[in-house]
């Protein structure tokens, strides 16, 4: 047999059978993806290891297996047409292999777009995605990829997504005025997660008089944990719209503790000071830097005024430290020989009554 007579051979074994034409097609398919495989392990890896950063590294990993999968759906699907199938034999295969690379795709995609916040997070020059508003970002980024990902599966099966999206909107104006509470305190949580008035960890204190600990910052509500270790459950929304003291904010955590106190008039007033700032130098707790002063306030109606100030390195510290300074200047005054005065009232008799006067007598 000559070599023209093998390729007709060929020739008449390809056009008599759709299955060895099917077949073939899927062997081909089955190369072709071993081959987009093998590019991404050896090309598009080692090409991506070479980088400085790891980003690459993990798009790469993630969109491996999507294509060499992808190269082998769309095989099957071309092979299928191939096949004398009736209807709607070829339209339910190629929608199904269609909304399987979808989600291929998908799931690939939402990995990607975890690895890229991660990146921005750890890369100072992103500025808008930070830890605290990251898992904003992360919620956008599923929201989007799973949304469109339902949007063209519906597309693919030929559904009109129209009257979906249409119905899913009254929803979800119903559930929004049923619901006005969670949706604000939801909202309010997003706000605070972007705007991070406080973190994790920060000592403040709300309008109503509570301070603590801030120890959870979620969707619905912020805790904070108090100094009696009662937990204390505010919703974002009242958070939103009250006044809050960060007192772990600013540029640093040291805050000032001041203890005011009032001395007798008459006593030495440079004297009194050279013992309060003693007082305040032995105080445990107190910062060295800014050193504890002491001042002059003003002329109290029983007794001059005097404040003094220290600093603690921590807001935790500062009921110790007042404790802790108090006791000092008690003590200091009390072996000075200095008096603390106290509010005293003197009552007159100016005349007694005379009914009175003669039943004394």
């Amino acid at each position: 047999m000559t070599l023209q007579d093998l390729f007709a051979a060929s020739d008449d074994l390809w056009q008599s059978s759709a299955w060895v034409q099917a077949g073939l097609v899927v062997l081909a398919a089955l190369v072709a993806a071993g081959l987009a495989h093998l590019v991404f392990t050896r090309v598009l890896a080692r090409l991506a290891a070479s980088t400085a950063t790891d980003l690459d590294d993990e798009i790469v990993a993630a969109c491996r297996k999507p294509v060499f999968f992808t190269v082998l759906m769309l095989g099957l699907a071309a092979a299928s047409r191939l096949l004398d199938v009736p209807e709607p034999g070829p339209f339910v295969v190629d929608a199904l292999v269609k909304s399987l690379v979808i989600a291929l795709w998908s799931v690939a995609a939402n990995r990607v777009s975890q690895v890229l916040l991660a990146f921005m997070t750890d890369n100072e020059r992103f500025e808008l995605v930070q830890v605290r508003s990251r898992p904003i970002f992360e919620l956008l980024a599923k929201v989007l990829v799973w949304g469109s990902a339902i949007y063209l599966v519906l597309l693919t099966w030929n559904i009109d997504a129209t009257g979906w999206i249409a119905s899913a909107g009254v929803v979800g104006v119903a559930v929004g005025f049923a619901a006005k509470d969670t949706v604000a305190n939801l909202f309010s949580g997003v706000f605070i997660m972007a705007d991070a008035p406080y973190k994790i960890g920060d000592y403040v204190v709300l309008g109503s008089g509570e301070r603590g600990m801030v120890t959870d910052i979620g969707m619905r509500s912020t805790r904070i944990l108090t100094r009696d270790d009662i937990e204390v459950i505010v919703p974002n929304a009242v958070i939103a719209g009250a006044k809050i003291m960060n007192e772990t904010g600013g540029p640093h955590e040291m805050r000032r503790v001041r203890c005011t106190v009032d001395l007798a008039y008459g006593c030495d007033v440079d004297h009194a000071r050279e013992v309060l700032q003693q007082a305040a130098a032995a105080t445990p707790y107190l910062s060295d830097d800014p050193a504890p002063r002491v001042r002059f306030r003003e002329f109290g109606p029983s007794g001059i005024r005097f404040q003094v100030m220290g600093w603690v390195e921590e807001p935790v510290l500062r009921g110790r430290a007042v404790d802790a300074l108090n006791t000092a200047v008690y003590k200091g005054l009390l072996a000075a020989g200095i008096e603390i005065p106290y509010s005293k009232h003197d009552v007159y008799i100016k005349e007694v009554p005379a009914g009175a006067a003669l039943r004394e007598a």
